[in-house]
């Protein structure tokens, strides 16, 4: 579908040939990106894994947390728990100290809004990007908005390195102990030779992206499989069952386990395809004019692939609205994050807990709408019960 939006060609791809010929026989004209004019807010023109130990960590911290809700007959907030594993996640890995230890507490739940508040502006839709000449006038405030949201963060990141700085300067330590030690040094031996330099600023807005991508987006698809799942209690059996045979009653689940659980692996990739975090992926921008299926794409058009469309599309799919773990072969596009952090935590969540929905909600009535963004969120947040596997 072409659309002309201002003075941007739009070209929106909705099928996977054409998906195919646009990432894969063409990429090498596909390779930029069109920049959204949110995201020129603070100069901001993004992911870091941690090591098995620390995620593992981190996963039973969760298991304690919902273990207590449990015995105190508490609904758990699926996706505030997640978000506050995930961030506590990237804290150690960079840090080495937790910020956010109560998902309750006021720093966690402004830290997400904000997070939330800049993938809302920069996915909406803005003139100042159809029209460039709008770009100094801001006529929706979009940029303005951006901008005081970046700044928390900013100020955020900002302060722990002025912590560590300070910390550096009075012990005199210059040991890589976290990523952010070792970017300080990079930026410190940099400036010293005079060479290009990583200054504090590039290092706060990389910390803003690894934050961004690694959070909330894990958060939601935990989410979005925990809702599944609660809407077809056989599925969660069966991946209980097998969660029982591999790993055994009271024992943990393990990165190393995961290679051997198929229909979880499974079960993940299916959330991808019906609930994909980024539906309309990243746009991407032709350098230069490219025939595909017959139609010219001109130089500067912004690509825009549907995978929430694809993901959907019943000439490749029986059924595609249905969730159906056993559906086919199919790739999940957050790979590396996917194996690691969502089947650890949906794996150890199925294996520790029974999961039930509130009293009143019935698999048929579960709220299952999304909400605008340019990540894919579910517009009601999940609650559920559970009780302790025994």
């Amino acid at each position: 579908m072409r659309l002309k939006l201002g003075q941007l060609t739009t070209i929106v791809i909705s099928s996977a040939a054409a998906a195919r010929e646009v990432l894969q026989t063409h990429d090498r004209l596909f390779f930029n990106r069109t920049i959204p004019d949110a995201i020129r807010a603070c100069q901001h023109s993004d992911v870091l894994d941690a090591n098995m130990n620390l995620r593992h960590k981190k996963v039973e911290e969760l298991l304690v947390d919902v273990h207590k809700s449990a015995q105190a007959g508490e609904a758990v907030d699926i996706e505030k728990a997640a978000f506050k594993t995930s961030l506590n996640l990237l804290c150690t890995t960079f840090f080495s100290i937790e910020y956010l230890a109560d998902h309750e507490s006021g720093t966690i739940r402004e830290f997400k809004e904000t997070i939330w508040s800049i993938k809302k502006e920069v996915g909406a839709p803005n003139l100042a990007d159809y029209f460039p000449m709008l770009g100094k006038v801001d006529p929706q405030g979009i940029r303005r908005r951006t901008t005081i949201y970046f700044r928390k963060v900013m100020d955020f990141f900002g302060n722990i390195i002025n912590q560590r700085l300070q910390l550096r300067e009075e012990t005199g330590s210059t040991e890589d102990n976290d990523v952010s030690q070792t970017l300080i040094n990079m930026m410190i031996n940099k400036q010293s030779r005079e060479d290009e330099q990583l200054d504090r600023t590039t290092i706060e807005h990389l910390l803003l992206d690894l934050f961004a991508g690694g959070t909330e987006t894990t958060s939601a698809t935990l989410e979005w499989s925990i809702a599944e799942l609660l809407k077809a209690p056989e599925v969660m059996s069966r991946a209980q069952a097998e969660l029982e045979q591999v790993i055994g009653k009271g024992n943990q689940v393990k990165e190393s386990d995961i290679s051997q659980l198929p229909y979880l692996q499974a079960i993940i990739k299916e959330i991808f395809r019906l609930h994909p975090t980024i539906p309309l992926l990243l746009p991407r921008k032709a350098e230069k004019d490219v025939e595909i299926f017959g139609y010219t794409i001109p130089k500067g058009a912004q690509m825009l692939v549907n995978v929430w469309a694809i993901s959907r599309d019943s000439t490749i799919w029986e059924n595609p609205n249905e969730f159906k773990p056993e559906s086919g072969r199919r790739i999940c596009p957050g790979m590396p994050l996917a194996i690691r952090m969502l089947h650890l935590m949906l794996g150890s969540l199925l294996h520790t807990f029974d999961w039930k929905l509130e009293d009143g909600v019935t698999p048929e009535t579960i709220d299952m709408e999304d909400k605008f963004g340019i990540t894919l969120q579910r517009a009601k947040p999940l609650r559920a019960l559970r009780r302790i596997i025994t």
